[in-house]
């Protein structure tokens, strides 16, 4: 693989990252509705030029798959220092988004060890990376491991170890939606709230505790029960759901990560095919 496909990798990843950033309306996420007001606007841009900081460390994470070619405990190894880096980096640019490089970065190295791979096969090479243990990670505890530790939840870590369950159900549903006719944004909603519904989001957790968890995630199955995106009913009850959220302030960012790493294994056969067109 060629630094230039590396760099379309990364750029693809960026690309699915700030993609979700303009989808709107996100239940208690940052889109462009908030631009309105000079503090909101600058933190959305922060966020989409932090998302930017990104690419050159997802390009060091191919090149590092592609050099070792195969899952190996080094390989999990580097890209964690090359991770730790990154983020230094991201804020230096405004911050944000280490949820995102973390998936990201997996499933960035994954569609580099198999270049043909699309769709879960990505997600499956993605777990054998996360598998092993950065020897070099920090021992201080995270955030969120504890609350992964307190509740039970499987967590960031524990999502990749799984193979990234709720990136394949985010893909099953994108899939569906645009067989049903759904524009390419009601896909994209639908998807978010499908990992939204199930997903134990340690930051909510943090924030709201499993009380709020569980309303979070009743209130996004509601929307796809009331028919989904592409419907009357469901937009009118997304539009509550949300509105309950910012009021709340409760923020289900992880759900928008594996969003991410969903649209970024979404375009995959498209950088395949034409790594220039992709960047």
């Amino acid at each position: 693989m060629s630094s230039r496909e590396n760099e379309a990798l990364a750029q693809a990843a960026v690309s699915a990252l700030t993609r979700q950033l303009e989808l709107a309306p996100k239940p208690g996420l940052p889109d462009p509705r908030d631009l309105g007001a000079r503090a909101t606007r600058r933190d959305h841009c922060l966020l989409r030029w932090s998302a930017k900081a990104l690419t050159p460390g997802l390009a060091a994470m191919a090149a590092a798959a592609r050099r070792t070619g195969t899952a190996t405990p080094e390989l999990r190894t580097e890209l964690g220092a090359i991770g730790r880096s990154t983020e230094h980096s991201v804020r230096l640019a405004g911050g944000g988004h280490r949820g995102a490089l973390w998936v990201l970065g997996l499933l960035v190295a994954a569609a580099a060890l198999e270049p043909r791979a699309t769709g879960p096969d990505v997600a499956a090479t993605a777990k054998k990376i996360a598998a092993h243990t950065d020897r070099r990670a920090p021992r201080r505890p995270s955030r969120g491991s504890s609350v992964s530790a307190k509740y039970g939840a499987a967590g960031a870590r524990g999502e990749a170890r799984a193979g990234f369950p709720h990136v394949r159900r985010a893909l099953t549903t994108l899939a569906a939606a645009r067989s049903a006719g759904a524009a390419e944004s009601e896909a994209w909603l639908d998807a978010l709230l499908t990992v939204m519904s199930t997903l134990q989001d340690t930051e909510l957790l943090y924030t709201a505790g499993p009380h709020g968890l569980r309303h979070v995630q009743a209130g996004a199955r509601g929307v796809l029960e009331a028919g989904g995106t592409a419907t009357e009913a469901g937009r009118e009850a997304l539009s509550a759901f949300d509105a309950d959220l910012q009021a709340r302030g409760w923020n289900p960012r992880g759900s928008g990560s594996l969003l991410a790493g969903a649209l970024f294994v979404d375009a995959l056969p498209v950088v395949v095919s034409s790594p220039a067109q992709a960047a």
